[in-house]
């Protein structure tokens, strides 16, 4: 006697969608490990790069610091919250908008350092020039008040970062006079203070709220 065996086709298809089901379910898992590991390379790629820009910032820095160091220590300098305040005396005399021979030097010491700063940066060098609270010598007809002769001095330190080797596009002059002082006008230690010259590092958008202040450094006054 032959035992006869009936094949039921139905009876496979559990098995057969079992294994489309892991199929699909191993091709998503493939899909999903190979996103991840994109994922974590690309966030490996950003901390890099992310790292690199830290420290290239850390050496511009550092090189601008290193110019500072000397006129910091002789206190012909000053360094707070990023602006560089340099003492009217020191760059020029009374009532005058020339620079003197130690104050061209300083400023040609700190071209360079300032120029490597504002590399692969979106800012500007904002020069600004302040004078104390006493009005100009009434026989100085060179400047009519305070505001033209600080926008003057402001104007002779960006020439000189220009000529020094400061991009032209990356460097521009504003006036505020009495304005702002950092010290009373009550005696002359005061206003010695007041009378300085302020470079500061700004982000190019806010340019355009200093452009009523701005000076243009290529033409003459």
């Amino acid at each position: 006697m032959t035992d006869e065996v009936e094949f039921d086709p139905e009876s496979t298809a559990p098995i057969w969608a079992f294994g489309d089901l892991m199929s699909v379910l191993l091709g998503a898992f493939v899909l999903i490990l190979v996103g991840v590991i994109g994922m974590q390379l690309q966030l490996s790629h950003k901390l890099d790069e992310a790292e690199k820009q830290r420290q290239a910032e850390l050496r511009r820095r550092t090189t601008l610091e290193q110019a500072l160091a000397t006129p910091l220590a002789q206190g012909r300098v000053t360094l707070v919250n990023g602006r560089i305040g340099i003492r009217g005396s020191l760059l020029f005399a009374l009532n005058s908008d020339q620079l003197q021979p130690d104050g061209r030097q300083l400023i040609q010491s700190l071209a360079a350092p300032l120029a490597q700063y504002l590399q692969s940066r979106d800012e500007l060098l904002m020069v600004s020039g302040f004078t104390d609270d006493q009005p100009v010598h009434g026989d100085n007809r060179q400047f009519s008040d305070n505001w033209e002769l600080s926008a003057q001095r402001a104007l002779t330190v960006t020439r000189a970062l220009i000529a020094a080797g400061v991009p032209a596009n990356a460097v521009f002059a504003a006036a505020f006079g009495a304005q702002q002082p950092v010290s009373a006008n009550t005696d002359e230690t005061g206003r010695a203070k007041n009378r300085r010259v302020e470079i500061a590092p700004i982000p190019r958008s806010s340019a355009a709220d200093a452009a009523p202040k701005n000076t243009d450094p290529g033409h003459a006054p």
